[in-house]
């Protein structure tokens, strides 16, 4: 998966996801997926999120952009990451993520 810069990018996403011991998945597109779906789906402490990976400047297409917003409109978060600012998903999911009732 590391091989592109896209690949390193997903790899630091996945690392930071396990050391917080999040639910994630990446979803199937294509055939009986849905094309445009972010790259990683999952759960954090009651949170829904999903996270679009992309390296360099590139920015989202129409369809996943499309997908972000409806993420965000449901309630869940979405958001896209790069190299300049994938350090800061851990950050995130920690803002977002609901308190763990004992």
């Amino acid at each position: 998966m590391a091989s592109t810069p896209e690949g390193r990018v997903k790899a630091k996403v996945v690392q930071q996801l396990k050391a917080l011991d999040a639910y994630y998945f990446f979803p199937a597109t294509g055939g009986f997926g849905a094309s445009g779906v972010p790259d990683v789906v999952g759960c954090y402490r009651g949170c829904f999120f999903a996270i679009e990976c992309k390296a360099g400047n590139n920015k989202p297409t129409l369809l996943q952009d499309r997908h972000i917003k409806r993420i965000s409109q449901a309630g869940g978060y979405s958001w896209v990451v790069n190299e300049k600012n994938v350090h800061l998903v851990t950050e995130a999911l920690r803002l977002y993520g609901k308190t763990k009732e004992n």
